[in-house]
């Protein structure tokens, strides 16, 4: 039974009140396969582009920590993980809320792979560059340097999230 309802001068036909709402089509294994390589690209791609980062971020170590400071030769947190992945060719956001925001790929703690950016405590206001093995590159504040550190308890604690960068 379908219903019927004038509005002005046209028209218009209801379907039946019980009709189910159409379904997706689903892909063909043609079309899969398509999808399938594609991602196997783009994962490649990010990963070879987490190595250049992780590369890039390990020759900052011992350069000074400046609050705001974006390199060459003076990092913050922040300034530190987008420099090495813009290196990488992975253009980030300025501050670490912003690429936490931005990039899509999530993380969890056990999940975190080389060139991952793993941010601390409760506003994210830190992160570092996951370097693999349970270790990181971050810059850690005022009057200190880059430095490679084990993530211990202390981190694990305050770990707040992580995001996987690279991948589009």
């Amino acid at each position: 039974m379908s219903t019927a309802v004038a509005l002005g001068a046209s028209l218009l036909t209801a379907g039946p009140v019980n009709a189910s709402a159409p379904q997706a089509a689903q892909p063909t294994a043609a079309e899969a396969s398509v999808t399938a390589k594609l991602s196997k690209k783009r994962l490649q791609r990010q990963q070879k582009r987490a190595t250049w980062a992780v590369k890039y971020a390990y020759k900052q170590i011992g350069d000074r920590y400046r609050y705001g400071g974006t390199g060459p030769y003076s990092w913050d947190c922040s300034g530190l993980a987008g420099g090495s992945w813009r290196k990488a060719g992975v253009k980030l956001p300025r501050t670490t809320q912003q690429i936490y925001r931005a990039v899509k790929w999530k993380v969890s703690w056990k999940g975190a792979r080389k060139g991952d950016l793993l941010f601390f405590y409760s506003g994210k206001t830190h992160m570092g560059i996951y370097v693999g093995k349970g270790y990181m590159i971050h810059a850690p504040s005022s009057g200190k340097r880059i430095k490679k550190v084990k993530l211990n308890s202390y981190y694990k604690r305050n770990f707040s999230g992580a995001v996987r960068p690279g991948y589009y």
